[in-house]
């Protein structure tokens, strides 16, 4: 028996309903993936940046910390290329944020940005170790030097010799407190006394007129002046003091914009499952739809 025109109209507008909701059920099964794919990424890169520039900051304290040339060029290799996993990464998250995200990170991105440039200010500084290369030079060579010329005016009782002797003593023992005194108000009161010292010897050796004793100080006034060179550039100390400031206030404003952004990600409604209602299956799109119901 032959469908009736209304019949034959209403049924295949019933399919191709279903057809439709099927497809719209579909595409939206895989948009919603997409959406849940889209937001693990961004906790996961999220979880990565904060992970390589704690790395970073570990491998530069390391870094500032570290006793020899070799090692603390080894420690800021390190801090560097953990830190340019971070901009690597800081470029991916920021192609995956959704436009109401946008303003967090740019919060992120200016803390991040001064985090580097203070990174690059500290590690430049340590490598350089130059108050370690001072210590070693005044516990060292200036050391022998007093000690050379000290022996060589022991047996000598004169006032000017022992005066002599003590005044190298004095300004051997006055390195130490340079080198470690970061301040330069402080390092030049510490040269006039040392200036003031470096006469008075001079002059008691001009009297005592002891050719190998006046070489051993000629030899210590060398290595004396090479020491304060090296403690006035004071690498070691500003790079710790950075490290203890300026680094640590960068990195926790770097941490917080991150800590922003990464509870703004996981806040975001989860993709699927709308307010007030669920997502439904192709069955339950069939069973919903009127059309398909008149065909049974």
């Amino acid at each position: 028996m032959p469908i009736k025109p209304g019949i034959n109209e209403a049924v295949w507008m019933g399919i191709g309903s279903l057809v439709l909701l099927v497809i719209v059920a579909v595409v939206a099964y895989f948009h919603v993936g997409e959406d849940r794919e889209s937001k693990s990424q961004r906790l996961a890169l999220v979880n990565q940046i904060r992970s390589s520039v704690e790395s970073a900051a570990e491998a530069e304290k390391s870094a500032v910390l570290a006793i020899t040339d070799e090692d603390s060029e080894k420690f800021a290799g390190q801090a560097r290329a953990r830190l340019a996993s971070a901009a690597a990464e800081r470029q991916q998250l920021e192609r995956l944020l959704l436009p109401d995200e946008q303003g967090l990170f740019t919060n992120f991105a200016t803390a991040f940005a001064e985090l580097q440039r203070i990174d690059e200010e500290v590690l430049a500084l340590a490598v350089k170790n130059t108050n370690l290369k001072a210590f070693s030079l005044a516990f060292g060579p200036a050391t022998v030097a007093v000690k050379e010329m000290d022996a060589a005016l022991t047996q000598k009782t004169s006032s000017a010799a022992t005066e002599a002797r003590v005044g190298a003593w004095r300004l051997l023992a006055a390195l130490p407190p340079h080198i470690a005194e970061h301040g330069d108000a402080e390092m030049d009161a510490m040269e006039s006394a040392m200036t003031k010292e470096d006469r008075q010897v001079r002059r008691a050796l001009a009297e005592v007129r002891d050719p190998a004793a006046t070489a051993s100080f000629e030899k210590f006034s060398s290595l004396r002046a090479e020491i304060i060179k090296l403690s006035r550039e004071n690498t070691n100390v500003r790079s710790l003091m950075l490290s203890l400031n300026e680094k640590r206030k960068a990195l926790a404003a770097c941490d917080e914009a991150l800590m922003a952004l990464q509870q703004a990600v996981e806040h975001e409604p989860t993709p699927g499952k709308p307010i007030g209602r669920a997502i439904y299956s192709p069955r339950e799109l069939l069973l919903l739809n009127p059309s398909s119901n008149r065909l049974h």
